[in-house]
């Protein structure tokens, strides 16, 4: 006996189309606000502005703190009279320097250490000895090689800038693939070629991070230098500013050349820094 089963009719709901809502909303003003870094940056350091200027306020007294106010009219007079220009640029050539030289050595040391065992034992012997090293406790030896001037300065520079870089750079070359080194061998590189074309650019990130934490080690090692002994004649930059002004007792000029000081570093850090990252390393997709 064979039982069918029963045929049930269609049924069917009629829905309301989906179209006629707008797929997209708008975002609150603040929320839309609030996705840019530069703003939220901004707030945090007007907020720290703040907090300065009421505790400067509290402790009423100019000598051991002056005020936000009074530091941003230090700084401005500064600005206009072109002595923290001048300043900041004798600093900045006097770094360039340092940086270009400490940044030749250390590709040149790195170039030699993946390619030879000679020179991965000395660059792993000398970064050894002389990272742990700091920059400054080498400067009683530079002013009896070079004297009180700029070769003092630049040599210590070059000390800070080279071991770091150095280790970064060699770091990110071990951790290129397999893959990549093949694909170079095999299109016969060897060499400063190899190097240049296959290792720098799978290594990229690691070298960008080594000029960031040299940069950070140069421009901290030569203000304190300059806090020392300035620059040859007596004509030093920042760090000899922020000194002369400790002395003659004018913290308002004190922190106005800290405040160049730190402005500098944000300005190297956001606009060139963060630019090299933005038009490589992460429009290649190396990184987040």
């Amino acid at each position: 006996m064979t039982v069918s089963n029963p045929l049930r009719p269609d049924y069917e709901i009629d829905l309301a189309p989906f179209t006629e809502k707008p797929v997209e909303r708008t975002l609150p003003l603040a929320t839309r606000l609030w996705q840019y870094a530069w703003l939220r940056k901004g707030l945090i350091l007007i907020t720290l502005a703040v907090i300065w200027e009421l505790v400067a306020r509290y402790q009423d007294n100019d000598l051991l703190l002056p005020t936000f106010l009074q530091t941003a009219v230090a700084f401005v007079s500064g600005i206009a009279s072109g002595e923290l220009l001048y300043k900041a640029a004798t600093s900045l050539d006097l770094l360039l320097k340092g940086y270009a030289i400490g940044i030749a050595l250390a590709f040149a040391l790195t170039t030699l250490a993946v390619s030879t065992q000679v020179g991965r034992d000395l660059l792993s012997t000398c970064t050894s000895m002389l990272n742990p090293l700091p920059a400054i406790a080498l400067l009683p030896l530079a002013l009896l090689w070079f004297g009180l001037g700029e070769g003092s300065l630049i040599f210590v520079l070059v000390h800070s800038v080279l071991w770091p870089l150095a280790l970064n750079t060699y770091s990110g070359f071990l951790g290129v693939s397999e893959t990549q080194r093949m694909a170079g061998r095999n299109y016969g590189l060897k060499g400063i070629r190899f190097v240049a074309l296959i290792l720098v650019p799978a290594a990229l990130p690691s070298i960008l991070s080594g000029l960031k934490v040299s940069w950070a080690f140069a421009w901290r090692t030569l203000i304190a230098a300059e806090l020392v002994f300035g620059a040859s004649s007596g004509q030093g930059g920042l760090g000899w500013y922020i000194y002369q002004n400790r002395n003659e007792l004018y913290t308002d000029n004190v922190f106005a050349g800290l405040a160049v000081v730190i402005l500098i570093g944000l300005l190297v850090e956001n606009l060139i820094f963060n630019s090299l990252e933005r038009i490589t390393i992460k429009r290649w997709g190396m990184q987040r």
